[in-house]
């Protein structure tokens, strides 16, 4: 599954990154990292870019590479 495809208060982890080199450097200058569980926090309308909170850090996304990186949801807990 893509990040662009999750939903806004959705938790994932990053399974792995889908572009080359610069973008795996990019992403790890981030601070965004294979294996990294984080939470959708905005989607922005219009096109706009998402946010997500991961280790602490909020980071924001633009489509573009949003749409490479490779994600598994994270189910919620049952209340």
């Amino acid at each position: 599954m893509r990040l662009l495809s999750i939903e806004k208060g959705a938790q994932a982890k990053v399974i792995g990154f889908e572009g080359g080199k610069g973008l795996q450097a990019k992403l790890i200058q981030y601070g965004l990292y294979p294996g990294d569980t984080f939470r959708v926090i905005r989607i922005a309308p219009f096109r706009g870019p998402l946010l997500i909170e991961v280790n602490g850090r909020e980071i924001a996304l633009g489509r573009g590479i949003a749409e490479k990186i490779i994600v598994e949801v994270i189910p919620c807990a049952s209340r």
